[in-house]
């Protein structure tokens, strides 16, 4: 796990949260790209700003339809400890595009819960920090301790049950092709979300 030990590390991070955006405003955005017909990140090509406009139906599809369990309420409105969740992403993500309405939906119902959005390629020094096997994979929360300031956790860049799905393909045939990634989308609409509750329950347990 990683703490604030480092001076630089407690610098990025806060300095992140202040230059943050709520998830209304990360939304808004979204949408607004989408009208102009362009995408965020360093990188502004046809499929990245295709992916956008695929990723605002995504989000608007989910913040309307994702429910939770009576179990994960319970955990959640029971959960006393000021945190923040600082979600690293892009608008042209796929996997964001399904995980961070799941994030809004959790913190909706908890007032000791704050959401923060910050985008990657803007953001180099906190996603270095913060990166999967070497690579800066997207989205990625990172667990913030309000009083502290340590980082308790992380979650990301996909919940475990597709980290798994995702390994195991990498294992036998070397890389992701399309159709692997069409497959995951599927599962992604099967799964509404809940494999993404569980992961992030077990961040508040």
């Amino acid at each position: 796990m990683k703490t604030l030990e480092s001076p630089i590390l407690h610098r990025i991070i806060s300095d992140s949260i202040k230059n943050s955006m709520s998830y209304t405003e990360y939304r808004l955005l979204v949408s607004k790209l989408v009208e102009q017909n362009s995408t965020t990140g360093s990188e502004k090509t046809k499929a990245l700003i295709d992916y956008t406009m695929l990723n605002d139906r995504r989000m608007k599809r989910w913040d309307k339809t994702i429910k939770l369990s009576e179990s994960a309420i319970s955990t959640i409105e029971n959960y006393n400890k000021k945190i923040t969740w600082l979600v690293i992403t892009e608008s042209w993500c796929g996997d964001a595009a399904h995980i961070m309405p799941v994030i809004e939906k959790v913190v909706q119902l908890s007032s000791n819960i704050s959401y923060k959005i910050v985008l990657r390629d803007s953001n180099e020094a906190l996603i270095n920090a913060f990166l999967t096997n070497g690579g800066k994979s997207i989205p990625k929360l990172i667990m913030i301790d309000d009083v502290t300031k340590e980082v308790l956790n992380t979650f990301g860049p996909r919940p475990n049950v597709a980290t798994k799905m995702v390994n195991d393909y990498k294992a036998e045939f070397g890389k992701l092709t399309p159709e692997f990634k069409e497959a995951l989308q599927r599962w992604y609409n099967k799964d509404k979300g809940q494999s993404t509750i569980n992961d992030l329950m077990g961040l508040l347990k």
